[in-house]
């Protein structure tokens, strides 16, 4: 059995209602993590996202979260102090975020970006601080990588910057990565190569992920397990290899919406959404 990295319990978050009191958007979610790839997937607003912000403490100006349980390596997550958190956060805990067009500084080069996380965890010369980031884009197979540490990011395509920001979450060696939607905004190409980039690093390093998404058929094919999140709910935890198996009506919907070379299916499937999925 994997040694246990993360564990959630009832995680809750809210945030304040326009006509008062509060709104939950992630309702009782409790998972637990080991050095593996967890997949969470679900439609735009089912509460994956902000699963994952909750737990790296990036929870919005005015929301509140609450659990039983939310402890990672034996620090509980709810109690520890502002500067213990600082440090978690990109030393042991990173978090790759979707779109580099809006990660990355864009009047700040590529390299320093890099270099800022990485002096922000370990005490290095500025030398070796340098080194360190080249070898860092390297490991991402970015060619050229001196080249593009002094780049700027309207200087990189959407794949190189993607890279680049795996980069910089993984210089400082977290233990857990959070990966959210890495991947939307490439090309079915770039898609593999930067899914093998993560795929690799996850092994050699012994890391956990936990891969967000809404393709399911990606979340598949690369995550070892897979929680299907339907209205801030789980509403099913199912292993990546028996997914096709799938007992929920709503995991079904979204298999059976997904496109099928050589059938020809007339009218389109609709997925279906039901009251009781959210109680």
């Amino acid at each position: 059995m994997n040694e246990v990295l993360l564990a959630v319990d009832n995680l809750r978050v809210a945030y304040p209602g326009r006509e008062g009191g509060f709104t939950e958007v992630v309702r009782g979610v409790s998972f637990t993590l080991g050095r593996e790839r967890l997949g969470i997937v679900g439609e735009s607003g089912s509460g994956k996202s902000q699963t994952g912000r909750a737990i790296l403490g990036l929870t919005a100006p005015g929301g509140r979260v609450s659990a039983d349980t939310l402890r990672f390596a034996g620090l509980d997550l709810l109690t520890i102090g502002a500067r213990e958190r600082r440090d978690l956060r990109g030393g042991r805990i990173a978090m790759v975020l979707q779109d580099p067009k809006f990660s990355l500084n864009p009047v700040m080069p590529i390299g320093e970006q890099i270099v800022e996380t990485l002096r922000a965890h370990r005490k290095l010369s500025r030398s070796a601080v340098r080194a360190r980031a080249i070898e860092a884009l390297a490991a991402v197979q970015i060619d050229d990588p001196e080249r593009v540490y002094g780049l700027h990011a309207h200087e990189v395509s959407g794949g190189m910057g993607q890279r680049a920001m795996i980069a910089m979450m993984l210089i400082a060696e977290p233990e857990l990565l959070i990966a959210d939607e890495p991947t939307s905004a490439l090309d079915v190409t770039v898609q593999l190569q930067v899914l093998a980039i993560l795929d690799k690093l996850v092994a050699e390093r012994g890391m956990g992920l936990v891969f967000i998404s809404h393709d399911l058929r990606l979340v598949s094919s690369f995550c070892d397990r897979v929680l299907v999140m339907y209205a801030g709910r789980v509403v099913e935890e199912i292993a990546a290899a028996d997914l096709h198996r799938a007992r929920h009506p709503y995991t079904q919907g979204l298999l059976n919406c997904l496109p099928q070379l050589g059938a020809a299916r007339h009218p389109l499937p609709t997925l279906d959404r039901r009251p009781e999925w959210a109680a």
